[in-house]
């Protein structure tokens, strides 16, 4: 049976081959491999073994090559440059190179608050690429798994299937908005101050799908209260609250500027404002991808521009 050359050397040995070749000598090859001149003896006994060669012989300036020697340079130099490079390549990452279509699950509580801000920094960065932006809905942890959605963001949500990696991007602070002339005028305030009024609350598919996360906290405060109102639609909401003294839960992130008749207020608890984690899901197989770590750090830019945004 013939030798197989190409399954029984190690790529290495190759390496050490060209560098050899290139310098021709023992102590310049071990200096640039940073490695010792007897490895490099060592590496060149196990060349002449594989390939039944002598391959050089000590000459005053060092080594020259024999014939076989520089037929197999020709061979094979060009293709490790070609595996260097695409091995180097790996790690290399350009949105710019990235097309076809990605879609991108957000919370209800997220994707109205900064589409425009997030859709234009994607873009930007990749032009090739069609974006979709979506609802995180009842189904989205499946469809992580299916690989029909590439990317998530939500809370720190119960229920993920161990396939999917999360990472937490960032904190956003509670806030409750209402209607300008509601009979709560404070911009900072505890929870009693809302003992009586209604909540509308937003319905956020797999965070709080059977509860009221702020009406049980003011509850178990003693402040009487229920929900009024649900909906996942913020605009649902905000029609809602503007024409009522309902009051609607929400974040920093809510686009207070683009809503006059409105008005944030700030709440403390036990003299802090509360803040809530904010996190990226994936399938485990894209949890190191560099297209992850790009959408992360893009939506956290997003959610900081648009935070300042709201308070400046």
């Amino acid at each position: 049976m013939l030798n197989n050359h190409f399954y029984n050397i190690d790529l290495n040995l190759l390496r050490t081959f060209i560098v050899l070749m290139q310098e021709k000598n023992m102590r310049k090859a071990s200096e640039r491999l940073l490695v010792s001149q007897p490895a490099i003896s060592q590496t060149l006994q196990k060349l002449r073994h594989h390939f039944n060669d002598e391959l050089f012989v000590k000459v005053r300036q060092g080594l020259e090559p024999t014939p076989f020697a520089l037929n197999l340079e020709r061979a094979v130099s060009p293709h490790l440059n070609n595996l260097e490079l695409a091995l180097g390549k790996l790690n290399e990452f350009s949105p710019e190179e990235l097309s076809g279509t990605m879609k991108i699950a957000l919370s209800p509580h997220i994707l109205p608050t900064i589409t425009g801000t997030l859709f234009t920094a994607l873009r930007r960065d990749a032009p090739n690429l069609n974006i979709e932006l979506v609802n995180w809905g009842g189904n989205t942890n499946e469809d992580i798994l299916r690989g029909d959605v590439f990317y998530g963001a939500h809370y720190d949500l119960d229920g993920i299937s161990k396939e999917i990696s999360r990472n937490r991007l960032i904190d956003i602070e509670g806030r409750a908005i209402v209607r300008q002339g509601h009979p709560i005028t404070d911009n900072i305030t505890t929870p009693q101050s809302f003992d009586g009024f209604e909540i509308a609350s937003q319905l956020l598919p797999g965070f709080n799908d059977n509860v009221c996360l702020a009406a049980n906290i003011l509850n178990s405060l003693g402040c009487k209260t229920r929900v009024g109102f649900r909906s996942e639609v913020l605009l649902a909401l905000i029609d809602v609250v503007r024409n009522t003294d309902l009051v609607l839960p929400h974040s920093n992130l809510f686009p207070i500027k683009n809503f006059p008749e409105l008005r944030s207020i700030i709440i403390l608890l036990d003299n802090t404002i509360p803040h809530y984690s904010l996190y990226s899901y994936t399938h485990n197989k894209d949890r190191n991808s560099p297209t992850r770590k790009w959408i992360d750090s893009v939506l956290i830019n997003a959610i900081k521009q648009q935070i300042t945004i709201n308070t400046d």
